[in-house]
């Protein structure tokens, strides 16, 4: 299993983003990431920044950790695309029939996060039987 540090991957989504603006040839996950790269302009910004290294984005101080967003959005894409946990991909799809899909992998991102949050909280592995459950509640609202 893939395990990147937190350097790795700022510098993977750094490195995405100025290859595309420099017209560069991107792998085939940096194509993906750039497709979420672009549909988040707020984040531009804060992929050219030279401290985009080092940066902290506390929550307390209301910013959002791109990074972190865009991770989540590339392992629910992910997910999606092996359909697991299974069943995610048919709670998506209802989940895009009432929004679109931008909006269907955010809502992913808050049954992920939470079951993350648990998982770290309590030192334990994460419980993906209690994340597909939180996807299909929010996809049958």
């Amino acid at each position: 299993m893939f395990n990147p540090s937190r350097d790795q991957v700022r510098e993977f989504f750094i490195e995405t983003w100025r290859k595309h603006r420099a017209s560069d040839v991107l792998t085939p996950l940096e194509a993906i990431a750039l497709d979420w790269i672009i549909e988040h302009p707020e984040y531009h910004g804060d992929l050219e920044s030279p401290e985009a290294m080092t940066a902290e984005y506390a929550v307390e101080k209301g910013r959002t950790n791109p990074f972190l967003h865009l991770s989540m959005h590339l392992a629910i894409a992910e997910q999606l695309s092996i359909d697991h946990p299974p069943g995610i991909r048919s709670a998506y799809q209802q989940l895009v029939a009432r929004s679109d899909a931008h909006h269907a992998a955010h809502e992913i991102m808050e049954c992920l996060g939470q079951v993350v949050w648990e998982a770290q909280r309590l030192g334990t592995p994460l419980d993906s039987d209690t994340y597909i459950d939180l996807i299909r509640q929010r996809a049958s609202r």
